[in-house]
């Protein structure tokens, strides 16, 4: 989609001039005596505009041009009263572009394209004073890019297990890291047996997939310490033995959400001429039931040579993400987020309106917390406290991936975190971000079903600002 900044004067007869009005029980589509063509959208009172209303409204503004079948539209902010949004038309203008582009998007890759053409809007003008233009034009580049990039996140998110596998990841990734300065490496099986990464190699097992160790590397900055992004790589999860309901698993395709987030938080960094240095580790396999499958009661040895007692094969992700944070120290990093659909607790424990967010750091976490928030990815803090730690002894390893002294039923998204805080004790800071809960678009969104692209936003902002 084409989005770009133009002074106020007469628009070109195709564009479908925005009209904001507060009064009107929905929007509507309208044409004046002068043939003018408008799309009035309902608001809220002016005043009541803030930072997740203003979201909301740029993508609802795509999404009834949709409706109408308006392929090119014309928006003048100046309408509304930003005063509770932004302090600058550069910052309204990045976070309109990244949520046009993210409400125009659909998954269509498999459907049979109709004769009338896909219902995409085609091209947006932001209409501004002339003082303005620059500044908005900055805006809307570094919005598209983080917008794209969300999108192409969530492309293959939603790609079917079948098609997505840990190999086709790899060829998605470097297809999309092409004309970047993101280098790829991918460990096989036979390097990650010779550094001992028996958690991917375990859950791995029982699928006929071969699991893939995905390591990017952007190194922009020459004296710094590297942030380490790990985002959990699982193409498909059944459970393994302990096989999912039915209900719970037709969404597992998107389990790899966590890989998809870092890699295009890193493309995103990288057209945005970031100047940091970022690794990116995505552990990627399938877990799956079969002959080979590792085993409840089997014990894992990792990178780190910590073992893992198998309590239940359908916490894998854990798992795979040990030999990650053990692979991660080799770069002495600064700081190290963690992000990973990792546990449907963490939806019973906060809905679909946030994901979960941990670490030991109080002003790590208070810093994500408010970058959560300016992204548009919201998070809750819950706790790390020593007091869990007992909950995740192994009888006969050293950590179980399931709560072993008491009921596993309650806290198992603090659980799973506690236990990848096991194999971060070396990080100097250290975050883990279960987007269990966000992973899927809920209707409130005024996005197209599937998957959301959660985090790619917020890694972005932690790059920048933390």
């Amino acid at each position: 989609m084409k989005i770009e900044v133009s002074e106020k004067k007469e628009l070109p007869k195709d564009f479908v001039k925005i009209v904001f009005d507060l009064k009107v029980p929905e929007s509507r589509f309208s044409v004046g005596k002068n043939g003018e063509e408008t799309l009035v959208v309902k608001t809220s009172e002016k005043k009541d505009i803030n930072r997740r209303k203003f979201i909301l409204l740029c993508r609802q503004i795509v999404q009834e041009a949709k409706k109408h079948r308006v392929k090119k539209i014309a928006v003048d902010f100046s309408d509304l009263n930003f005063k509770s949004v932004n302090k600058k038309a550069e910052e309204i203008a990045e976070i309109a572009a990244e949520n046009f582009e993210m409400a125009n998007y659909e998954f269509v890759k498999y459907k049979t394209k109709p004769k009338e053409g896909w219902n995409f809007v085609e091209e947006i003008r932001i209409i501004a004073e002339k003082n303005n233009l620059k500044n908005i034009d900055k805006g809307i580049e570094k919005g598209k890019i983080v917008g794209e990039e969300t999108n192409a996140c969530r492309e293959i998110a939603n790609m079917p297990g079948g098609d997505m596998t840990p190999a086709v990841l790899v060829q998605e990734i470097g297809s999309a890291i092409q004309n970047t300065s993101i280098k790829m490496k991918v460990l096989e099986v036979a390097e990650m047996k010779k550094l001992g990464m028996g958690g991917i190699l375990g859950v791995s097992r029982g699928s006929a997939e071969k699991p893939k160790f995905i390591i990017l590397e952007y190194m922009q900055s020459r004296k710094e310490k590297p942030i380490v992004f790990i985002g959990k790589g699982i193409t498909f999860d059944t459970g393994g033995l302990n096989v999912k309901p039915e209900n719970y698993m037709s969404e597992m395709h998107m389990d790899m959400s966590g890989g998809a987030a870092v890699a295009h938080a890193m493309i995103s960094a990288a057209k945005l001429g970031i100047k940091k240095k970022i690794v990116g580790l995505i552990p990627a396999a399938e877990n799956m039931p079969s002959g080979e499958s590792y085993r409840p009661g089997d014990i894992l040895k990792t990178i780190s040579g910590k073992t893992i007692e198998i309590a239940n094969t359908d916490a894998e992700g854990r798992v795979v993400l040990a030999d990650a944070h053990g692979y991660a120290e080799r770069y002495n990093p600064k700081l190290v987020v963690n992000i990973a659909t990792l546990t449907g607790a963490a939806g019973v424990a906060l809905g679909e309106r946030a994901s979960a967010l941990f670490s030991k750091s109080d002003r790590t976490a208070d810093k994500i917390f408010e970058l959560a928030e300016v992204a548009g990815d919201p998070v809750w803090q819950l706790p790390l406290w020593d007091e869990y730690k007992n909950d995740i002894k192994g009888n006969f390893g050293d950590v179980a991936n399931m709560r072993s002294n008491g009921d596993p039923r309650y806290g198992g998204a603090i659980h799973a975190a506690m236990f990848l805080l096991e194999f971060a004790e070396k990080f100097p800071e250290w975050a883990h971000l279960d987007i269990g809960p966000r992973d899927t678009v809920n209707p409130d969104e005024l996005l197209s079903k599937g998957a959301s692209g959660v985090g790619v936003r917020l890694l972005v902002k932690i790059l920048e600002k933390l």
